[in-house]
């Protein structure tokens, strides 16, 4: 998932990461995040679909997971879908001409942020393996609400105000009332199984995203987002091999083409496309225009499961994904 803007008296933006602070990213990134949003203009029905895939393609994410992890092992599936986006990020950081050397200070950072990466990607991909794509795609993103909780209670660099209090309300509903039924042995019967262990690995998941999504707004202030993100998928590419050659022994002959594909998608479309796509919406447009299609992510998620995974669409499930979604509008929403 992507970090994006937190600041008091705006709307929550979990959008790309350089619109928190654009300090030391390449120039054509701060000129995008440093012209006030009151001048960029309405948004289109082309920039409108371009928002749309943006979301349709981090929904898809869970489902792509799900296939990839059917045949190899969760550290292995991590570890090649971080590769991937580290050299998608590599092309990027040249045609940004954004440096590739770390600074005095900027090792520390790095290190935390990959160390993050390397936990939240491996505890949702576990999550993911004992659970079906529909609930992933749901639990994932609660990382709103949890991102949220800690602006407010222990940095308290951001407020809770009443509309983003009733969104994490509705939000919590809905996914306790998911979480009972699915503990209650109330699933439907389906290819992916859902189960109480996977939900709560992913919601925990959700909880690591919203500690790095704090902490990179804080590194940020001595290191670039665009190298930021390159390194951070150095570190955690690293740490994914490493605990995948101790713990692993995946058989990539036995492989299907489901299964690269969904770890193409996960390196190459979320990795790359996504990247790029957000890039391309912000020269134009601010990042809360952009994020107000962020509720339709869980959404997309649920769609996508039940057409490639035969996930059934139980009343259950759609009312939490009616409630998630509710909530991320509700948050982002202008006060």
């Amino acid at each position: 998932m992507d970090v994006g803007q937190l600041s008091i008296g705006r709307p929550f933006v979990p959008t790309a990461p350089w619109t928190m602070n654009p300090r030391r990213t390449s120039a054509r990134l701060q000129a995008v995040v440093s012209v006030p949003s009151l001048t960029r203009p309405p948004l289109s029905l082309t920039t409108t679909l371009l928002a749309l895939l943006t979301v349709a393609l981090w929904g898809g994410n869970p489902v792509a997971t799900r296939f990839a992890v059917d045949e190899l092992p969760p550290v292995t599936v991590s570890g090649i879908r971080f590769l991937l986006a580290t050299l998608v990020m590599v092309a990027w950081c040249g045609i940004e001409r954004a440096s590739f050397r770390l600074q005095s200070g900027q090792l520390r950072p790095v290190i935390i942020a990959g160390a993050l990466l390397y936990l939240q990607i491996l505890t949702f991909t576990i999550g993911a393996a004992w659970t079906s794509s529909s609930h992933a795609s749901l639990y994932v993103n609660t990382f709103v609400f949890w991102v949220i909780g800690i602006e407010h209670f222990v940095t308290r660099t951001d407020r809770l105000t009443l509309a983003r209090l009733a969104g994490v309300l509705v939000a919590a509903a809905g996914v306790f009332t998911l979480l009972l039924l699915t503990a209650d042995g109330h699933t439907p019967g389906q290819r992916d199984k859902p189960h109480l262990s996977g939900d709560l690995m992913l919601l925990f998941s959700a909880f690591l995203l919203a500690v790095k999504f704090v902490y990179t707004k804080f590194a940020l202030k001595v290191i670039g987002a665009t190298e930021l993100i390159l390194w951070h998928d150095v570190v955690a590419v690293a740490l994914f091999f490493v605990t995948a050659a101790a713990l692993e022994s995946p058989d990539f002959r036995q492989a299907s083409a489901e299964a690269w594909w969904g770890l193409l998608y996960q390196g190459v479309l979320v990795g790359g496309v996504c990247f790029a796509l957000q890039a391309h919406l912000l020269k134009k447009h601010s990042a809360s225009q952009i994020a107000v299609f962020s509720f339709a992510t869980p959404l997309f998620g649920l769609a996508l499961g039940a057409w490639f995974r035969g996930d059934r669409l139980s009343a259950g499930l759609l009312i939490a994904g009616a409630a998630v979604a509710a909530g991320i509008w509700l948050v982002n929403r202008k006060s």
